[in-house]
């Protein structure tokens, strides 16, 4: 199944690229935006592209090839901008991309947990398993306090039993160690109300996402990559970033809003860019999707 790549039009497009720029793809995973750089700019336009999932890289390379793209491909983080850009001989670029989503090939197919749907290790980590990440969801379920598991389910699913699932969490792990998402599912199912486990969405979707921001660092990244991105881009070079969670919405928001006010960059678009009901139809997954856009001014 290839990945749905979400506003893809509007976020290379917002970007203004002309023959001769660089693009810095933070965020690669299926190879969309990049792709859609290289068949409207060809080899004209040089991309740079990273992502912390071997098995991504590998994936998008195959449509970077076909599509004759001009292209250099690091296995890092896009927080680590600068080295990746120096060890690359590039000063500047002429825009950024960052889609902070997961893709549908880690959600479906990776095998690492991100999914209530299969019985997998609670993995949850964007590294690929072979390079051995120091932190994955096992670990947090497992070792991390009360208070913390509660706080950041909370803070990063906007969940509601919090504090109901992170206790229920504690009391399981003192009898045995969760390794599964189904030991995860079910414990959360007897931490809710069975009302709950009725709503549209499905009730370990809050708790799955906030533990995979909190392995991932998400937030933190962001705000690095945000900071750092823009000190790598050209005046008049601009960033695109589509996030899909209310929390990295407010990162974006406000990092772009201070730049505004100290008159560094101008907001492309005032209000965010969401996706078409004709693309929500296609993409469910679309739905939630927000793209802002700075320009560089200085």
């Amino acid at each position: 199944m290839q990945h749905e790549t979400v506003l893809l039009k509007e976020t290379v497009d917002g970007l203004n690229l002309k023959p001769g720029d660089i693009v810095f793809d933070g965020t690669l995973g299926g190879g969309g935006h990049s792709e859609y750089v290289a068949q409207t700019f060809g080899q004209s336009v040089k991309i740079i592209a990273v992502d912390r999932d071997r098995e991504a890289l590998k994936r998008a390379e195959a449509r970077l090839k076909s599509a004759d793209a001009n292209y250099s491909l690091i296995l890092s983080d896009y927080r680590n901008i600068e080295k990746v850009l120096n060890d690359q001989k590039v000063e500047m670029v002429q825009g950024i991309i960052l889609d902070l989503g997961l893709s549908s090939n880690q959600l479906d197919e990776s095998g690492r947990g991100f999914t209530f749907k299969n019985n997998e290790p609670l993995l949850m980590t964007f590294d690929s398993p072979a390079d051995r990440p120091t932190v994955t969801a096992e670990t947090v379920v497992n070792q991390w306090v009360e208070k913390t598991l509660a706080d950041i389910i909370y803070a990063y699913g906007d969940e509601r039993y919090a504090k109901r699932i992170a206790k229920k969490i504690v009391e399981v792990r003192e009898e045995r160690e969760i390794k599964t998402t189904g030991d995860l599912v079910e414990i959360i199912s007897q931490a809710v109300p069975v009302a709950y486990k009725k709503g549209k969405i499905h009730f370990a979707t809050k708790t799955f996402q906030a533990l995979r921001m909190a392995v991932n660092d998400e937030l933190g990244a962001l705000k690095e990559g945000l900071e750092k991105g823009f000190e790598k881009l050209s005046k008049g070079g601009r960033m695109s970033v589509i996030s899909f969670h209310s929390g990295e919405d407010r990162v974006v928001k406000n990092y772009f809003r201070d730049l505004k006010t100290q008159k560094k960059a101008i907001l492309i678009n005032k209000k965010p860019i969401t996706s078409s009901i004709e693309e929500i139809r296609k993409n469910p997954r679309s739905r939630s999707a927000k793209l802002r856009i700075i320009e560089k001014n200085v």
